[in-house]
């Protein structure tokens, strides 16, 4: 077979696999819609699937929803860049180090073993329930993958690389830029999607702390009225912002690691 040939069949396959990643959505979808339209599916317990569009069309058209989502973003990014951040950065430190290592390693496991949701009458106590509450519980919650899988990312570079860099005369700084951060980056950047996962996670627990906006206020308001439409726009609202921030790590993924593509190809 030629080379249109097979061209011609990497397209096909690709195209049945795109419509076949919808198949069981969409039938989901059309199975939920019937059974909600024959009564089997009363609206106080799941809305129908139209039913959810319109109050997302009507959050859309009075301008609550972008609002809404503009807090939920803006306080989730914020924790991410808090905890995200100290983690990354702990992470290179006792990865590069044996003595902090030795120093804060232990420290840091034993904070991890405590969930989230056990610190909130601590948080209370000492933030109060504004938005420095919320900011640390993100924090909090991703602040572990961020710093595990830098600390292993470091720690799993090849050591004969590492020593033929400093053969060839790399030091310090030197050495971290062009042999261990590179080495280390697709262990970070799995690290920044498990961290991303436990952001929108604990953002949902974060906005519970008497929230006046965001996402999460939107679904308890909507709760107390029996509003199960918003809720559910709601809870999609948080599926939809978690497969973007994932879907732009993959993009960014592809462009920090393209040197293992092109190695991969030589």
């Amino acid at each position: 077979m030629g080379v249109g040939g097979t061209t011609r069949n990497a397209g096909v396959d690709q195209a049945m696999r795109t419509l076949l990643a919808f198949f069981v959505p969409v039938l989901l979808l059309t199975l939920w819609q019937v059974a909600s339209m024959r009564g089997i599916l009363p609206a106080r317990i799941l809305p129908a699937p139209l039913a959810v569009l319109a109050a997302a069309q009507k959050l859309v058209v009075s301008g609550d929803l972008w609002r809404h989502l503009s807090v939920s973003a803006g306080r989730a990014f914020l924790g991410l860049a808090v905890g995200g951040g100290i983690g990354f950065v702990l992470g290179l430190i006792t990865g590069a180090s044996r003595w902090a290592e030795t120093l804060l390693d232990g420290t840091v496991q034993m904070l991890r073993a405590i969930p989230n949701l056990a610190l909130l009458p601590f948080v209370i106590i000492w933030f109060g329930i504004g938005e420095e509450a919320k900011t640390f519980l993100i924090a909090f919650g991703v602040f572990f993958p961020l710093y595990l899988n830098t600390y292993h990312g470091i720690r799993s570079v090849d050591s004969d690389l590492v020593e033929m860099a400093r053969a060839y005369g790399l030091r310090g700084l030197p050495l971290f830029w062009h042999v261990l951060l590179p080495g280390a980056m697709p262990s970070v950047l799995v690290g920044l999607r498990f961290a991303l996962g436990s952001m929108w996670l604990t953002l949902i627990a974060a906005e519970a702390l008497a929230a006046q906006s965001g996402i999460g206020y939107l679904t308890t308001t909507a709760r107390e009225f029996m509003q199960t439409d918003v809720v559910l726009v709601g809870a999609l609202l948080y599926a939809l912002l978690g497969k973007l921030a994932d879907t732009a790590v993959r993009f960014l993924e592809g462009y920090l690691l393209r040197w293992k593509t092109a190695r991969a190809s030589a």
